[in-house]
């Protein structure tokens, strides 16, 4: 099991074919399955022939018989390790994370065994088996519609607020990182119809798990739509979609969201989606500015009559929710930390 790097790349002539230890080839795609291609080592069987073309090695029944035994054996090999170490086998878990996902992905056969001892870790270092998380997280993570939400993150650090807001309600947080996560977080829901996964900072933390009905509101319709148009007035064009939700008054007044399913179509995409994930990837990143409509700041902006305070206001508070998501930059990053210091003065 060699170190990958963030990009996959199958590495031929790495599994070598001997037949009584005779090299046959070392050309091994499509004679093995392709997540065993990542695998770096030697198969040696009297059953490989001699001096014949790969189109017949491809279509031997013995090579056919070779490749469908040495899944079994990874398999069965990893198991093994598993269930005799397992503190040791976790400590193994970044290094063959990425090999079991894709066998999972790539052979039915490989997933019936490997869902056993394939891990999820999370925010603590802590891992799981699927069966062991869906049991933890049923009495706290069951949505209103019976539905289990794994929460994750594919970031701790750039995802930190929104990391710590589902700690703080006791949720358990992944943290899935692999260059293949995006397909088989999909994978697994297909899988498990009952679960869904869904990225901290894709909406709201009441919303990732909605377990109950919105509180009420405390701005009305009038003053929403009085606020929306200076509120995308100050935002970047054509990349934000201003949405009022009535969250709790400790909630942060505005909040980036990046919505699960576009996101992950673009994600998909990027590694070799399918059609569905290619329409949805060429379009551009789409993100939701959140505003808390029961949070003192937005009532307090509603009711100033001072037009360029206002506007200041609003300004000073969806730039710190950009800023929360890595998307204050550049000129508008200098104009921030200026007026910051400014208002600290004032």
């Amino acid at each position: 099991f060699p170190k990958l790097g963030d990009n996959i790349q199958i590495q031929k002539d790495k599994i070598q074919l001997y037949s009584n230890q005779v090299f046959v080839t070392d050309a091994v795609e499509n004679i093995v399955p392709d997540f065993l291609t990542l695998l770096r080592g030697v198969i040696d069987s009297p059953d490989i022939p001699l001096n014949v073309s790969r189109s017949y090695l491809q279509a031997d029944a013995s090579v056919k018989k070779i490749s469908g035994h040495i899944t079994k054996k990874v398999a069965d090999k990893l198991e093994e390790l598993f269930k005799a170490d397992r503190k040791d086998f976790e400590a193994k878990w970044d290094d063959l994370k990425v090999f079991v996902q894709y066998g999972m992905l790539s052979e039915e056969k490989f997933y019936e065994r490997a869902v056993k001892f394939n891990l999820l870790k999370n925010t603590a270092g802590i891992c799981y088996t699927f069966d062991e998380l869906t049991e933890k997280i049923k009495p706290t993570q069951t949505d209103k519609n019976n539905k289990q939400v794994y929460l994750y993150t594919n970031n701790p650090t750039d995802q930190h607020v929104f990391v710590e807001k589902a700690l703080e309600k006791g949720y358990e947080v992944l943290v899935m990182d692999s260059p293949i996560d995006a397909h088989f977080i999909d994978f697994i829901e297909r899988k498990n119809t009952d679960a869904t996964f869904v990225r901290v900072d894709a909406d709201t933390i009441d919303k990732l798990i909605n377990k109950e009905d919105a509180l009420p509101s405390k701005l009305s319709e009038a003053e929403q739509n009085e606020l929306k148009p200076m509120i995308e007035g100050v935002l970047p064009a054509n990349k934000f979609t201003v949405v009022f939700e009535s969250l709790s008054e400790t909630d942060q007044p505005m909040q980036i969201t990046n919505p699960e399913f576009m996101r992950r179509m673009k994600e998909m995409q990027a590694m070799g989606g399918g059609a569905m994930a290619g329409f949805y990837g060429n379009m551009p990143e789409i993100y939701n500015l959140v505003v808390n409509s029961n949070h003192p700041l937005i009532n307090k902006a509603v009711h100033e009559k001072d037009e360029a305070k206002k506007k200041e206001m609003l300004k000073q508070s969806s730039d710190l929710a950009l800023l929360s998501q890595n998307l204050l930059k550049g000129e508008e990053l200098t104009k921030f930390i200026k007026r910051s210091y400014e208002l600290i003065l004032n």
